[in-house]
């Protein structure tokens, strides 16, 4: 199965709606970052390197809820950083429950048992956990041992609590099939997540770990060897079919950046989640002044080796929409 069903339905009408109006530009999920902290320091991240001064600060709920509804985007990721750490996370995710927008809690899970009772299961709320290989891969890539082993009790504390539990999944080149398969199948399997996303690492200027970022043909050889022999239909992904088959080479797609904007504390980056080239004072301002034809393979040379999830998936996420087949396609698996 696709991208859940209520919210497959939800975002179809959110699309007919923009259609109706005309508009070419539009927000389908909302990458919100309250904070930049985290209590982990991985080496291929590159948003934990800001000033102790911004570390320190966090974004009032009123003003997270302002942007969700600004923009419009029926789908919310909340990000950083690490969210658990924010002091009213649990406020800020009840208001977006209660506007009935699809939340998702990016999180180590490190803080989960401290947190989890502030939390309620709901239709429109899911935890989405970082889990990056099986407990060696996941340690070294997190920086520090004991995080896989935490992490994993934690899910299935939450799963008893009746809590929807995705996972978020970054590979390296020091990934390999094999290695992809195992993580894939025990998430799957063994620890029986709801959903899993995935996305080849994106070479933040930033981080420290330089050496190990996916480039374009490494990343399709990689998936192409991971869903060879059918394999791609046994795991649950929360991806619509379309982007695992750009991940495999099968499509080419145009990067669509402005349909996952991302918002923090420094306003609204542009032109993505990953690359800051300054920020806009509003949704508008960076759909209106942001020139989208600068950026993507082939345009800017930092989108080179970009197949990443806030770039392609909504650009696969409209093809799906815009055609019957493909729709019953993501419908059935």
């Amino acid at each position: 199965m696709g991208i859940p069903l209520r919210q497959a339905v939800r975002v179809g009408a959110y699309l007919a709606k923009q259609k109706l109006a005309r508009r070419e530009k539009f927000a389908l999920t909302l990458e919100l970052e309250p904070l930049f902290a985290c209590n982990l320091a991985c080496a291929g991240c590159g948003k934990i390197q800001h000033p102790a001064s911004v570390l320190k600060q966090r974004m009032p709920v009123e003003q997270a809820v302002a942007a969700v509804e600004e923009c419009g985007a029926p789908v919310v990721s909340i990000a950083g950083g690490e969210p658990l750490m924010h002091p009213e996370i649990e406020v800020m995710v009840d208001e977006l429950v209660k506007r009935k927008k699809f939340v998702y809690l990016c999180t180590n899970a490190l803080l989960l048992p401290r947190k989890i009772d502030e939390f309620r299961p709901s239709p429109y709320f899911a935890w989405a956990v970082h889990i990056d290989g099986l407990e060696e891969r996941h340690d070294e890539s997190v920086c520090k041992k004991g995080v896989f082993a935490q992490a994993v009790d934690n899910i299935r504390e939450v799963q008893r609590r009746g809590f929807r539990v995705t996972t978020n999944s970054t590979f390296f080149t020091n990934d390999t099939p094999t290695s992809v398969i195992e993580v894939l199948d025990f998430l799957n399997n063994d620890l029986k997540v709801d959903q899993m996303m995935l996305s080849p690492a994106y070479a933040y200027d930033k981080a420290p770990d330089q050496e190990h970022f996916l480039g374009v043909s490494g990343t399709r050889e990689l998936f192409r060897k991971v869903f060879a022999d059918g394999r791609r239909r046994r795991w649950r992904f929360n991806h619509s079919p379309l982007f695992l088959d750009f991940l495999e080479g099968k499509v080419e797609f145009p990067c669509t950046a402005w349909a996952i904007p991302s918002y923090s504390l420094y306003g609204w980056q542009r032109p993505c989640y990953l690359m800051s080239d300054g920020y806009a004072a509003s949704y508008r301002e960076l759909l209106e002044e942001t020139d989208w034809s600068a950026y993507g393979r082939g345009r800017d040379p930092r989108c080179a080796n970009c197949m990443a999830h806030c770039g392609y998936e909504p650009t696969a996420v409209l093809a799906t929409m815009g055609s019957l087949r493909e729709s019953i396609r993501a419908l059935r698996g």
